[in-house]
């Protein structure tokens, strides 16, 4: 286990609500009566009535905590009907609620939305949308305050709740094969100069359905493939551009088996271009630069406002009773307006929100294609999870070796287009801690603090992205000795430059993982490490009390290999008695096997060989220890492993097994039994 590699795929994060978040903590009192109240008005027969029940359902399952009691009221088929009412208006606000329904509801109300039928009006929708869609469908209100195309703002809200129900539910993806909606859907593409929201929306979906879907790939012909390349071939530098570009960039690998074999050079190397250019930007200097301009867009918003009220003033001074009557609608605010249910227009926030999306998506891809494609998705877990089922050990190791005896390894194609377009020094940089000017801002201003979040998941993924690089690229590759040198400063510096150690568990997770696989390389290659033993053992004591298993595994896995390197120097009994006493410390009261059986091998290879490894195992009574935990062992995985482990892990554990008896009588030969 001490030569395993925790082998990673990133499941795409799906669910965008629309409007702003609504979501309260704490709130109490029935739900029951508003539910009840706005479901019966979908049936009024006055059109404007239903657009405003619609819109307020979609603020109101933005909360949680009121799902279930739409849920109860079978509230997918009181929407769903709606989605070819013969109002506009209605439509787009009914595919709204349906959309923040499987959002905010999630993998099962996705299931459950299926289950109901959605995808019948939804594909229809979908058809009578794309056919409509150059008809120039304008609603009066939209034609006259946004000249914004109405028939792209429903499509804009049913993509995104066909991409949501997709992600979640594979009868969704099976009807999208079969009624043929990628036409469709490519076919609301062709509006990416114009509307590129609607064009990200359409990515996204993209990007979902094309993900493990080998039935798919035939609808892909030289014409679908020329909107896709047309998309990523836009020039314009917008953050948004740079987001819709990646998502594209990430399809087209989806359906990599589509393109011949001689274009497929060319196309790796276009994909991984596009990835450069979005990890490029500096996040933080976007957010200082678009939090600037918000202020001046707002500043010059009110000094027009303030003299438009002037005027007002002015002009109501000389206005008569008649003249009132003769006000247009439009300065009257309706009892019935919906503007205020929708989102407003942070342009700016956007921008940068797209930028990290951008450079999530194009990192988690990129750990994708360092990744070996034959184990099921049942068999990969978001890196967030910190459930000990999604620890999925492959482990194949040459015993005594410690070396991987089928490293990964990248084809040349990609191992070529990751250095041109210098893809390792990309995500290096984005493994820093955002900047520190940026993070003051998000802070303080309570719209831009969930980007905080967003900043610290991008570094998590170049962490995760360095440490698959680290498992299929040559040392050379990477920059020599030196450089790898110089790498583990960096890291060490991201664990230690601060007063205390890190306890947030994905930033745990990521460091330790790329730690792993760095000083894993090093060690096979006789580099010596940079960080101190001392500097080792804090991070393992801080990481090994960590609630996620793979944290876990990785600090013990990391001074198994730090403890060999130094079992083969001069003087190192004491460091490799502190190694060995909490490594058997975690063998013996770790309540998860696979990390017991990782402490475990760990121990085998510090103590395999050498004089400074045979004095600290006498002194620290290592052998008597092993001889009486060997038993226990056996037991632990006799009971707990079936049912609990899945058939990989327990194999390891087997292996590990072996390797405990063969460990004691290698021990046992040499004579350092106790008298």
């Amino acid at each position: 286990m001490g030569k395993s590699r925790a082998r990673r795929r990133f499941r795409r994060a799906p669910f965008s609500p629309a409007g702003p978040d609504q979501s309260r903590d704490g709130e109490g009192g029935s739900e029951e009566e508003p539910a009840a109240e706005l479901l019966e008005k979908l049936q009024h027969p006055s059109a404007e009535v239903r657009e405003y029940a619609c819109a307020s359902i979609s603020k109101l399952l933005q909360q949680q905590h009121v799902i279930p009691a739409f849920l109860q009221r079978d509230v997918v088929r009181c929407l769903g009907p709606l989605l070819m009412d013969h109002s506009l208006g209605v439509r787009e606000t009914a595919a709204g609620a349906l959309r923040n329904l499987s959002a905010c509801g999630g993998f099962e109300v996705c299931d459950d939305m299926v289950t109901k039928d959605i995808m019948t009006p939804l594909v229809a929708l979908l058809k009578e949308c794309s056919t409509g869609l150059d008809a120039n469908q304008l609603s009066p209100r939209k034609c006259r305050e946004m000249n914004k195309n109405y028939i792209e703002d429903i499509a804009n809200e049913a993509i995104n709740l066909l991409w949501n129900v997709c992600e979640c539910n594979n009868t969704a993806v099976y009807i999208f094969n079969k009624e043929g909606c990628l036409e469709a859907v490519l076919h609301y593409m062709k509006k990416f100069s114009t509307n590129v929201d609607l064009a990200i929306s359409v990515a996204n979906c993209l990007q979902a359905v094309t993900e493990d879907n080998p039935d798919l790939l035939s609808s892909f012909n030289a014409s679908a493939q020329q909107v896709l390349e047309t998309v990523m071939l836009c020039p314009e530098s917008t953050m948004k551009h740079i987001l819709l570009r990646t998502l594209i960039a990430g399809t087209i690998w989806n359906i990599k088996d589509t393109i011949p074999p001689g274009s497929l050079g060319s196309m790796v190397n276009a994909i991984l271009k596009i990835f450069s250019e979005a990890l490029a930007v500096d996040a933080g200097e976007t957010i200082i630069r678009m939090n600037e301009a918000e202020k001046n867009r707002l500043k010059l918003a009110a000094e027009a406002e303030t003299e438009e009220n002037m005027s007002d003033v002015i002009d109501n001074c000389v206005l008569s009773e008649d003249d009132m009557e003769e006000i247009p609608k439009g300065k009257v605010r309706r009892e019935n307006d919906i503007s205020d249910l929708l989102p407003s227009d942070k342009w700016e926030l956007k921008e940068v929100t797209a930028l990290l999306t951008a450079q999530q998506t194009a990192l988690e891809i990129i750990v994708n294609m360092c990744c070996s494609e034959d184990p099921s998705d049942d068999e990969w877990e978001e890196l967030s999870s910190s459930d000990e089922s999604d620890l999925f050990m492959e482990n194949s190791y040459n015993e005594g070796s410690g070396l991987l005896m089928s490293p990964l390894c990248l084809s040349d194609e990609v191992n070529s287009a990751f250095l041109n377009n210098l893809i390792p020094k990309k995500i290096l940089e984005k493994t820093a801690f955002p900047n520190s000017v940026a993070l003051d801002i998000c802070m303080h201003n309570p719209s831009w603090k969930p980007l905080i979040k967003k900043l610290n998941v991008v570094q998590c993924r170049a962490l995760t992205c360095l440490h698959s690089i680290l498992l299929v690229s040559d040392v050379d590759c990477l920059g020599g000795a030196s450089a790898l040198q110089s790498l583990a400063q960096h890291l060490s510096q991201l664990v230690f430059s601060k007063m205390e150690l890190p306890t947030d568990t994905e930033f745990l997770e990521a460091i330790t993982s790329a730690l792993r696989a760095l000083l894993q390389t090093m060690a096979s290659k006789n580099i010596s490490q940079c960080m101190t033993p001392e500097q080792l053992l804090a991070l393992c004591e801080a990481g090994i009390h960590s609630s996620n298993a793979s944290v876990r595994v990785n600090v013990v896995s990391i001074l198994g290999i730090s403890g060999s390197v130094l079992a083969k120097g001069q003087d190192t009994a004491e460091t490799l008695k502190m190694i060995g006493k909490f490594l058997l410390e975690v063998a013996m009261k770790e309540s998860s096997l696979v990390v017991a059986g990782e402490a475990l091998d760990a121990l085998f290879d510090v103590f395999a060989d050498g004089k400074e490894a045979e004095k600290a195992a006498l002194q620290i009574k290592l052998l008597p220890a092993l001889k009486e935990f060997q038993p226990v062992f056996k037991m632990r995985i006799r009971k707990e492993g079936k049912g609990q482990y899945s058939t990989d892990q327990l194999c390891v554990l087997d292996n590990v097994k072996m390797n405990l008896r063969r460990f004691i009588a290698y021990q046992e030969t040499l004579g350092k039994t106790p008298t």
